[in-house]
């Protein structure tokens, strides 16, 4: 790898903002008490969401029950005076049972500390009622329980972001959040190399049997890397959690044009020494997706009609372990891979019309078979230390590298007028490997500092991916190696990060500042045997990045909090790549050596009411804001290349809500209003300003029946909106509906449901820029019906596997 040049230094003064913001509520009554406490184990570490059951002391009969949280808290809000006792539970342990207590009027009562003692446990006779609520609305984050739902059985998890509060996938498989695109995904606390296309193709292949939450986080602090305008969505995989040996098996089946399969298993050893865990995940079967792009460019009218058929195997393995070398050290190990066979077929009839005439004057047949694959592998090791003054240091050391291949063979056949005989001929071949090394090193450090929590940490990363490129015409048979279109392109990036925070209660206000600063060096190369210009781009550059939140309970059922942060999105690694990838002989992409980076800067105030309704209003400000633009070139071509355009401000109100509204009832709502606007100027009659306002709703109701069955319908529905620079969509909608039912003792559970009822998830966009006028729509087999059984063999849940972050984050969402 080629040495990074000296770093320059640029400076840059960030102005932070105070707002105040006042609010005349109603005076609310205190008759109403709350219970608040701690469970802790034997080996004083908290028991995580174990059941507390609070009972009248008169007759025993249940009052209120809640879960402990990860941290093993618990309140029991909202009870009437009077006398009570204590009941806490968790399987593994011997219940606890407290004294008879009382509880005055509008008391707030502190539990002492409650210990569980270990027990044995005859797993036949527990019955676990509680379980985590679908969504929690929690300070920093918003959490998405994916085992909690059915419908989401059988789902891959780009359809299971798509029904996540305030997230919208857009027609190109695009994620945005809060109605901003450039969201970064991580899995596991690791974010994601992956680029647009690969990452779809990865999310589309990774099964919601694989998942346990989707974590969505708008304004991460400082210790998250800065990379991400619109914030981070986290997809927190299942690990078992079980004292001893345990292993779960989800089989499923879906059916919608074509048949697909999928299987997970995982498996947990616990010991006192040592946790060793794992994953297997396989799904095959062939897709189906269609996509009509009707444009015109200088008169000639193009109506391309296509469809696309996906398929090949995908494996997926993680293997990890826990070291327990003392009571405050731990070393863990984790390797992952992925490997994917990616193939691809697309076949397309293009007629094509001269307006001037109104007949049609050719058409062109063609198809392109692509035949790839996408294997990785990722590595960590990773150091934690726990101190007796509530010191932590953690380390991490990462290794990933990614192989990515595609083969491409695409013949082109122009007919004449009446669409029968060809009259020419164009035949290609390409082959384009990708292979991309990342190297990081990370350390965390937090203490407890003036009353609060202090943390600081840096972080090292490296990449260097080396693109190939070579594209052949066939004439006569013999394959011609092109050598305006073959080249080899060379990307080194290093950034080097620190960063700084401090958070604290003071009374009723809870205080979170912080800085981090990222040092960029980066240099492209592109090797080719035709001269060009501008075939090395390099930079270097300094930025800060400050975030912080001032969040206040103004009592026990309302919390304000703002929140601000500044963010960078650099672009992927192959949208610098200069490459041409073909659609067929009129359309294709390319990259863009020359993009910049992004920066946002973003707001947000928030009102939680009750612990659950959540209201929240943001603003975000990009500057050099990129995004894919489709232009002319070549008289009758058309090409989609990421650009920079002027800025794009966003405004976006959300609202929240899960509630139960009976025993047997509970729900879900979510309400997103988003205006967005966009601005360029790429020189006379090549202009944007653009402005759309855009809503999208969600919502899932519950109903639990007797004899362990469970009914669920959920929906979604986008309006109208922008995608990407100017396309203007229409609105989507889909309706799901699934069942569920516990069998064999809560061991196993079958769930049946149905995705898009009513097959109505398609998608249709229109553009008009520099003479180029298009008219797109398109969709996928999105009705299906899907069949999923998980058994659960060995212990039930005890304890949970570390969850821990590795350092592979900011860079594994920019392999393209």
């Amino acid at each position: 790898m080629k040495q990074m040049l000296k770093n320059t230094l640029k400076h840059g003064l960030i102005i932070f903002i105070e707002l105040i913001i006042g609010q005349v509520l109603f005076a609310q009554t205190t008759d109403l008490g709350q219970i608040v406490g701690k469970v802790l184990d034997t080996q004083n570490e908290a028991v995580s969401y174990a059941n507390v059951l609070l009972n009248s002391a008169a007759d025993s009969s249940l009052i209120k029950v809640e879960t402990t949280d990860e941290n093993g808290f618990f309140l029991l809000a909202g009870i009437p005076e009077g006398n009570y006792w204590l009941k806490v539970s968790f399987v593994g342990n011997q219940d606890y049972n407290s004294p008879a207590f009382s509880l005055k009027k509008g008391e707030k009562m502190n539990i002492p500390t409650i210990t569980l003692e270990s027990g044995a446990v005859d797993l036949a006779t527990v019955e676990v009622k509680s379980q985590r609520a679908l969504i929690e609305v929690q300070p920093d984050k918003t959490v998405f329980n994916i085992e909690n739902s059915i419908n989401a059985t059988g789902n891959t998890a780009l359809e299971l972001l798509r029904k996540s509060p305030g997230v919208v996938v857009d027609n190109n498989d695009n994620i945005m959040l809060m109605g901003k695109n450039g969201v970064r995904i991580y899995i596991d606390g690791k974010q994601s190399p992956l680029g647009a296309a690969d990452l779809a193709m990865l999310l589309k292949s990774m099964q919601s049997s694989e998942i346990e939450a989707i974590e969505i986080i708008t304004n991460p602090s400082s210790r998250y890397d800065a990379e991400g305008n619109a914030g981070i969505i986290n997809i927190r995989l299942k690990k078992d959690k079980s004292l001893g040996l345990n292993a779960n098996v989800n089989l499923g089946y879906t059916a919608g044009i074509y048949s697909k399969y999928n299987t997970t298993t995982t498996f947990n050893n616990r010991t006192k020494k040592a946790n060793v865990f794992g994953t297997y995940s396989f799904n095959d079967g062939e897709n189906r997706s269609w996509m009509n792009l009707f444009r015109t460019q200088n008169d000639i009218f193009y109506r391309q009609q296509s469809r696309t058929l996906t398929n090949g195997a995908y494996h997926s393995v993680r293997l990890g372990s826990d070291f327990f070398i003392s009571k405050k050290s731990t070393i863990g190990v984790l390797v992952s891979t992925v490997l994917n066979d990616n193939n691809w077929t697309n076949y397309s009839f293009t007629p094509i019309i001269d307006l001037n005439t109104n007949q049609q004057i050719s058409a062109l047949d063609a198809f392109s078979q692509n035949d790839g694959a996408r294997n990785n592998l990722n590595t960590n090791l990773n150091y934690q230390r726990r101190g007796e003054k509530g010191q932590t240091l953690n380390i991490d050391l990462d290794f990933g590298l990614f192989r990515n291949t595609t083969d491409t063979y695409q013949p082109n056949f122009y007919l004449n007028p009446n669409g029968q005989g060809i009259t020419e001929e164009r035949i290609f071949t390409a082959q384009a490997p990708t292979d991309i090394n990342i190297y990081t090193a990370k350390l965390d450090y937090e203490l407890p500092f003036l009353g609060g929590k202090l943390g600081a940490g840096a972080k090292f990363s490296l990449v260097s991916t080396d693109n190939a490129y070579e594209f052949f015409q066939e004439t006569n048979g013999e394959s011609i190696r092109d050598i305006d279109r073959s080249n080899q392109f060379i990307y080194d990036e290093n950034i080097n990060a620190a960063y700084v925070n401090f958070s604290k209660q003071v009374k009723k206000f809870n205080l979170s500042f912080g800085l981090r600063a990222e040092q960029t060096n980066s240099e492209g190369n592109l090797t080719s045997d035709k001269a060009t210009d501008n075939n090395s781009v390099k930079r270097n550059y300094l930025d800060l990045f400050p975030s912080g939140g001032i969040s206040y309970q103004l009592n026990r059922k309302n919390q304000f909090r703002i929140n601000y942060s500044r963010r960078i999105s650099r672009p992927n690694y192959q949208s610098l790549n200069p490459f041409e990838f073909k659609l067929d002989e009129l359309s294709y992409s390319r990259g863009n050596p020359f993009l910049r980076p992004q920066y946002t800067n973003n707001i947000q105030l928030s009102h939680t009411f009750n612990y659950t309704l959540t209201t929240s209003l943001a603003y975000s400000h990009t500057n050099d804001f990129f995004t894919e633009l489709s232009d002319t070139t070549e008289v009758s071509r058309t090409f989609l290349e990421t650009v920079n355009l002027g800025n794009r401000k966003v405004l976006s109100f959300n609202v929240s809500y899960p509630v139960s509204l009976t025993k047997w009832w509970s729900t879900y709502s979510n309400i997103g209003l988003n205006n967005t606007s966009n601005k360029a100027d790429f020189g006379e009659g090549r202009q944007i300003d653009i402005q759309q306002t855009s809503f999208n709703l969600y919502h899932q109701s519950t109903f639990k029946l007797p004899k362990d069955f469970s009914i669920q319908v959920s929906g979604w529905y986008s309006s109208p909106s922008i995608w990407g620079a100017l396309y203007k969509t229409r609105s989507m909608w889909s309706i799901d509906a699934g069942i569920q039912k516990k069998i064999m003792d809560g061991r196993a559970n079958i769930k049946v449901s149905v995705s898009d009822i009513f097959y109505t998830a398609f998608w249709r966009a229109d553009q008009e820029f520099g003479g180029l006028a298009i008219d797109g729509s398109g969709g996928w087999e999105s009705r299906q019906f899907r069949v999923n059984f998980s058994y659960l063999l060995g212990n039930s849940q005890v304890k949970a596997t570390r969850k821990r972050k590795t350092g592979l984050e900011d860079e594994k969402s920019r392999v393209n």
